[in-house]
């Protein structure tokens, strides 16, 4: 094996972790996102980890290059998300900076199930959204105006490489109609410095205990100091992308993306809520046209069901709404018009 092997990488972490290695370390692919490879580590006495590398060219079909140096951000990110919320994160067994590696605790699927398989099984648990939207807003509250978490994340050179360029400025050259006012957003979200971002809060990198039901938030690269109202619109839109997949489930999933926001809102000074919401509603509409016309197109919309999001969001790009609750109301609104005439099915 090759000194980049896991074989020889690992043992050296778990060495500077106190953690025991006899015999040798069974390595096996888990499937993940397109940013990182992801392995489980099983050592002979049956202890097991999980493994994260980052990748330089992330796993699409266009050109999509970011910094290795985002593995480090992304432990940061989990082990002050931990120290805030208990069980938030995975914890964080060990660091390799240099070849950008993770050691994490391995949680296994007996234990935990991923929110994305969930709810594309039709599975919409009603405490979920609400317990993420706590979750978040507690770690956005913790670290208002916070120096040390500023200063612990100067990535902003990563969350553009990683979310703003390949999403939003990749639809605004795709819609040049469209690119003021969703380069007007970008720039707005951008120049927001307020609070720690987890930047990925999506679905596929949730996991919900089926013990008590708390979630673990994974895949922080995109860890930034930045505008909380991104995680929160983020999160959204994957909420209204399923739905769009599962219309049967749309009247369950818009009113659980409504408490969701209700839930997370709530962890602001009143005074800061009006702008935060602003911008969470602006940036709803641009995020669900980027996955579906983005660098990084969700997998399960497809045909008509791409269609649908288009027509969804380009009228409220054109006009944003100032509350997050009137854009879930013109977005339900619409899809109910629109679907009852078959227009939005595959």
């Amino acid at each position: 094996m090759g000194s980049d092997s896991w074989e020889a990488l690992l043992p050296p972490m778990f060495a500077s972790a106190g953690i025991a290695v006899a015999g040798p370390l069974r390595v096996e692919p888990l499937t993940g996102g397109v940013s990182s490879d992801i392995v489980r580590v099983t050592l002979s006495d049956g202890r097991e980890f999980c493994a994260k590398r980052a990748l330089s060219q992330l796993k699409v079909a266009a050109t999509w290059e970011a910094p290795l140096e985002r593995n480090h951000y992304e432990i940061a990110w989990l082990r002050r998300a931990g120290s805030i919320v208990p069980g938030a994160a995975p914890q964080v067994i060990a660091e390799d900076r240099a070849h950008g590696i993770a050691l994490l605790e391995y949680l296994p699927p007996a234990d935990y199930t991923l929110w994305k398989s969930d709810l594309l099984a039709g599975k919409a648990n009603p405490d979920v959204p609400l317990r993420v939207a706590d979750a978040l807003g507690r770690i956005h509250a913790a670290t208002l105006d916070d120096a040390s978490a500023a200063a612990e994340f100067p990535t902003d050179h990563l969350i553009d490489a990683l979310r703003f360029d390949p999403y939003l400025r990749s639809i605004a050259t795709r819609y040049p109609d469209l690119a003021p006012r969703i380069l007007a957003v970008m720039e707005q979200s951008q120049s927001t410095h307020l609070a720690l971002v987890h930047g990925d809060v999506s679905p596929k990198n949730i996991l919900v205990s089926v013990h008590d039901g708390h979630p673990v938030l994974l895949d922080a690269e995109c860890a930034w100091y930045g505008d909380p109202a991104f995680d929160a619109a983020f999160c959204l839109n994957h909420l209204v992308l399923k739905l769009i997949h599962l219309p049967d489930l749309a009247p369950i999933l818009f009113g659980q993306a409504g408490g969701f926001a209700r839930t997370w809102l709530a962890h602001f000074p009143p005074a800061l809520r009006p702008e935060i919401e602003a911008r969470t509603a602006a940036l709803l509409p641009c995020l669900m046209l980027a996955r579906v016309d983005g660098k990084s197109p969700v997998e399960y919309l497809v045909n008509t069901a791409r269609d649908t999001v288009r027509h969804l969001a380009i009228p409220l790009i054109r006009q944003p709404l100032s509350s997050v609750e009137a854009t879930l109301d013109v977005l339900q609104n619409s899809f109910r018009n629109h679907s009852s005439s078959g227009q939005f099915r595959d």
